[in-house]
């Protein structure tokens, strides 16, 4: 018997505690497992032997389905960039040593781009030092941009609480009779998924949002005024959804980068807010979801949850009964209606450090709006509400440090 360890790591969403819950549960079943470890605050956990005991923490079932219930990291998160080996071995050799010292042999590390990049270096350091430790990087991030995979855990419950928010706007922005614009600034960095996916709401027949600007779209202010102004023309409310990664051209922006490359590109709505009363002079505001839409756990996706589960199970069957490693769990999408679904593994090497970006074909052609494709793609994910537990009126989050 030996031990295995699992970290979580990147943006918080409110699936990640699911294929946590996952791994542990299948790893607790599997007589090649002895002790199940959590590493607090990603790999930098094991860099500094930061250990808990999960078979302490998650007592019995009750436990396992709050910790699925509840949104974020119980374990706590990073953005920490491991240096190749061949330049500094430093960071790896403290890895190994906390591998060793706890009798760790498989490790499974949820995140998304970033962390594949931690899960493709310690798999080829292992593998040229021929270590034989075992490393599988289980899918997440709510911004659906992980290749090989048809979506990722995290994604379906971002884009329901999208959705929901937003037709809750449209609501409260259509009881005046003046005209109005509302601007909804949704995240997604450099790929547009999650405010394409703010399309489900045209399956209950809403018009809204009304248009909607993905950084793979091709975006002008003069067209951007043309179409606000001909949607005017037909609605009193005007709603328009738009990724925090479109550029406002002419804008200054600071594109001071991350460790691992990324910018920040949060203002978008801001600035359309200003240019659009600018030259409409309608009443008009603009609105930034930010970090809710990460870990809405009360509007949770059913789908995204127990799919979360299943990815994290079968990241340990990979990696203890079929003696996988540097491979990332993936979704294969069978079929839309009746939606279907099945669990296979990539080499890691297809996923770290790349991204998957929005389909051009699934742009209308006047670039303002997604198709009846987008629509038949993102529906499945947003089905299903999990039972919540409450305590005076409040849900239940499972907590591992008071």
């Amino acid at each position: 018997m030996y031990n295995i360890a699992i970290a979580q790591s990147g943006g918080p969403t409110a699936a990640i505690n699911s294929s946590l819950a996952g791994v542990f549960s299948e790893a607790s079943t599997n007589p090649a497992v002895d002790e199940i470890y959590g590493a607090e605050n990603g790999i930098e956990g094991i860099l500094n032997d930061r250990l808990v005991n999960l078979r302490s923490i998650l007592m019995d079932e009750h436990d396992k389905q709050l910790l699925m219930t509840t949104p974020s990291t119980i374990l706590g998160s990073c953005r920490f960039k491991l240096k190749d080996y061949k330049e500094d071995e430093s960071d790896y050799l403290k890895i190994l040593e906390t591998f060793e010292e706890h009798n760790i042999k498989a490790f499974f590390y949820i995140g998304g781009n970033d962390s594949m990049d931690t899960v493709m270096k310690l798999d080829a350091y292992f593998k040229e030092k021929t270590i034989d430790i075992k490393v599988v990087g289980v899918p997440k991030t709510i911004d659906n941009d992980l290749p090989e995979t048809d979506h990722t855990p995290g994604f379906g419950s971002a884009a329901k609480y999208v959705a929901t928010s937003l037709q809750e706007i449209i609501r409260d922005s259509r009881v005046y009779s003046v005209q109005s614009v509302t601007i909804v600034e949704i995240m997604g960095r450099d790929a547009g998924w999650l405010t394409a996916s703010s399309c489900v709401l045209r399956a209950n027949g809403e018009p809204a949002p009304h248009l909607i600007y993905l950084p793979e779209g091709q975006f002008t202010k003069e067209k951007y005024l043309e179409d606000v102004k001909a949607c005017l023309a037909r609605y009193k409310a005007v709603l328009v959804a738009v990724s925090e990664g479109i550029r406002f051209p002419g804008a200054d922006y600071d594109d001071k980068k991350d460790a691992f490359g990324h910018t920040q590109n949060a203002g978008i709505g801001k600035m359309l807010e200003n240019f659009t009363k600018e030259h409409l002079g309608c009443k008009v505001r603009s609105i930034e979801l930010n970090v809710m839409q990460r870990c809405s756990s009360h509007i949770a996706s059913l789908t995204d949850l127990e799919e979360a589960e299943r990815v994290g199970r079968a990241a340990v069957t990979a990696a203890i009964d079929q003696g996988k490693s540097g491979v990332m769990m993936t979704f294969k999408r069978i079929s839309n209606n009746p939606y279907r679904v099945e669990i296979v593994d990539t080499e890691i090497e297809k996923v770290a450090n790349k991204e998957k970006k929005f389909p051009q074909k699934w742009i209308t052609s006047e670039g303002n709006n997604v198709s009846i494709d987008a629509l038949n793609y993102f529906l499945p994910l947003i089905q299903g509400e999990p039972v919540l537990e409450y305590r005076n009126g409040i849900p239940v989050h499972f907590r591992l440090n008071q």
